[in-house]
């Protein structure tokens, strides 16, 4: 069957068909899918009933699978899967939903928050593959902006203005904001900022994004109240209902997404029920900066 892609959003979002993720993907077939995560920077694919390995290996089809470590409060002997996927549920290591007083949960809830993945990584990553294993009843909708739309909409001052600024971030920014602040010295030293540029050019098409996140929580030039009344001000833009696309998850989506032109966040939901999302992360290939600043 030949691959169909039908456009959802005025600036972006594909709706795939034609494709069984459960089978290897031919060469053409991955070039193509590449391409048009290029144009569309976001791909739907419905009634894909796939397991962890048929995950992963379409998301290998990409690029290099992201290591995981440093991007959770949950130790390594908590973890619930171990298929090298990550675990984007509010599920603990026996299945159940986590209590609502437990670290993982209340650290998790900066999902909730509109990001990029792993920005907060000195190479951030790539794409994003989200599989719903389990559809919560209520809520749990993910949003996503258009960073490319939104930079192409800033008038020519600002554009101007940002091209050339860097950002600190990490997850102790996104996390702080909920209010969750306490962590160890461990996790200080996993968290530690890192310097991402604020507008960033993709590799192929050369269009300018703009790189937001909750988890920049500076702006390298700027005073603290400055930078960050200015990254608010461009996340108010970025994430207006005019660059917006809801994806209300139906059992056996895959959703993918390409961090590098777009920002996505979770929407509230009953977090008694349980809610099973797995992701596969293609890892990006360099720096936006180089980090030796950040020392």
């Amino acid at each position: 069957m030949t691959i169909a892609i039908r456009q959802l959003q005025k600036h972006f979002v594909g709706e795939v068909s034609g494709l069984d993720l459960r089978q290897p993907l031919t060469p053409d077939e991955a070039r193509e899918v590449e391409a048009a995560m290029d144009k569309y920077a976001v791909l739907v694919f419905h009634d894909q009933d796939i397991n962890d390995e048929q995950q992963m290996a379409f998301a290998l089809n990409f690029g290099q699978r992201e290591d995981a470590r440093g991007g959770t409060v949950t130790k390594e002997k908590d973890y619930r899967l171990q298929s090298g996927l990550n675990d984007v549920s509010n599920l603990g290591k026996d299945g159940k939903p986590l209590a609502k007083d437990s670290r993982a949960h209340l650290f998790n809830l900066g999902n909730c928050l509109w990001h990029s993945d792993s920005s907060f990584r000195p190479i951030p990553a790539k794409f994003s593959l989200l599989s719903a294993r389990v559809v919560n009843p209520k809520g749990g909708n993910t949003e996503f902006a258009d960073m490319r739309a939104a930079y192409d909409a800033l008038d020519d001052e600002t554009k101007t203005e940002i091209d050339d600024l860097v950002c600190e971030h990490s997850l102790m920014y996104s996390r702080g904001s909920l209010g969750f602040t306490e962590y160890t010295d461990d996790e200080k030293a996993m968290f530690k900022p890192v310097l991402q540029r604020l507008v960033r050019t993709h590799p192929v098409h050369r269009r300018k994004s703009l790189y937001l996140s909750s988890h920049a929580g500076k702006i390298v030039s700027m005073s603290v109240p400055e930078g960050r009344l200015l990254l608010r001000d461009l996340n108010e833009h970025a994430t207006q209902a005019e660059f917006v696309h809801v994806h209300k998850w139906k059992l056996h989506d895959l959703v993918m997404w390409d961090n590098r032109q777009t920002m996505h966040r979770v929407r509230r939901y009953d977090q008694s029920q349980p809610r099973d999302m797995r992701r596969a992360t293609v890892a990006g290939t360099e720096p936006t900066v180089q980090q030796q600043a950040a020392e």
